[in-house]
């Protein structure tokens, strides 16, 4: 038989080593699981949570009523800006009938003017029946009559040269082509959204603040916990990460109860109005805020403000802790200062 084809003899097995047996085993080494710096819920936690439900419900429905009251005062701005009226007032001797119906086609005759109709009885008592009551006799109080003329809003009228027209033809007739209300509305407006803006800023200011306040009491609570990490290796974006994750989901958890009893707010109002409609009070509130109804906007402004909460808790977490952890840093390389 060759070198080639000769198999290999079989492995002898191991004898056992009796020293090696009587050695007690060693232990192994267990990975414990990393417990978070701060704990996922206390008492200040909870608190934290509620104060900025609140703020975040008091966000929102600043935004929502800023949004109702411009979206009315542009729906009214559309509204007048389409319509000019004709008023005539009742003198002795005035035929008010024949009156209203040369103002109405002097008005028509004027380039710009779509239509016009004259405002009747039943009409002129409805719009005066919250201050005269509904068994008002027309007749006998001096009251003014209308004629509403609609205009082209792209080719609007020489309104100076329909004054004209109405002096030479209806003495009695003044035109109103609601300039000054408009400008009422759009100042009014303006000064809303401006009055909502400054409220939210304050909104979150508060939110920034209490944040702010709540880290450096979880920091505190903690703080040999931070030094400990800190001393050993842990960098401060580390720390601040750690930190940040807990009061991000402490501020999202508080904006989106805030954010939902808003929507509900809104809704319930919106139910109230049609329940009661056609009454002196929901007249009142239609006028100032229209339905009550926030819409697609309104909702997604809602969602931008929770976004913004969570993202202000974050990002102010971060920084005071980064901020402490420096000043601890400061602390430590100048001894003098730990007096």
């Amino acid at each position: 038989m060759t070198e080639r084809t000769r198999k290999p003899a079989p492995a002898r097995p191991a004898r056992p080593d009796p020293e090696r047996e009587k050695q007690p085993p060693k232990p192994q080494l267990q990975v414990r699981p990393m417990a978070p710096i701060v704990p996922p819920a206390n008492v200040s936690a909870n608190a934290l949570s509620v104060v900025i439900a609140i703020m975040a419900f008091l966000a929102c429905l600043t935004l929502g009523a800023v949004s109702m009251v411009s979206d009315s005062a542009s729906s009214w701005q559309s509204q007048i800006s389409r319509e000019i009226t004709i008023q005539i007032k009742p003198e002795d001797g005035l035929d008010m009938q024949a009156a209203l119906e040369r103002a109405r086609d002097t008005a028509l005759s004027i380039a710009g003017a779509s239509s016009a109709s004259i405002v009747g009885d039943t009409e002129t008592a409805r719009l005066l029946e919250p201050w005269l009551g509904q068994n008002a006799d027309l007749d006998e109080l001096p009251v003014p009559r209308l004629v509403i003329v609609t205009i082209d809003e792209n080719n609007p009228p020489d309104f100076t040269a329909m004054r004209a027209r109405l002096a030479e033809t209806v003495p009695e007739a003044f035109l109103d082509d609601h300039r000054t209300w408009v400008d009422r509305l759009v100042a009014m407006a303006r000064t809303t959204v401006i009055i909502g803006i400054f409220v939210l800023s304050l909104v979150f200011t508060a939110t920034v603040l209490t944040v702010i306040f709540a880290t450096r009491g979880a920091l505190t609570g903690n703080r040999h916990i931070v030094e400990v990490l800190h001393f050993v290796g842990a960098e401060a974006p580390f720390v601040a990460r750690q930190f940040q994750n807990h009061f991000l989901l402490i501020g999202i958890k508080g904006a989106v109860a805030g954010g939902i009893a808003a929507a509900l707010t809104f809704a319930a109002a919106n139910v109230w109005t049609g329940f009661a409609a056609a009454t002196p009070e929901s007249d009142q509130a239609m006028a100032l805020f229209g339905a009550f109804k926030i819409g697609l906007r309104g909702y997604l402004g809602i969602l931008a403000i929770i976004a913004v909460i969570g993202l202000l808790t974050a990002l102010t977490t971060r920084l005071t802790v980064i901020r402490t952890i420096r000043e601890i840093d400061v602390v430590r390389s100048d001894p003098s200062r730990m007096e």
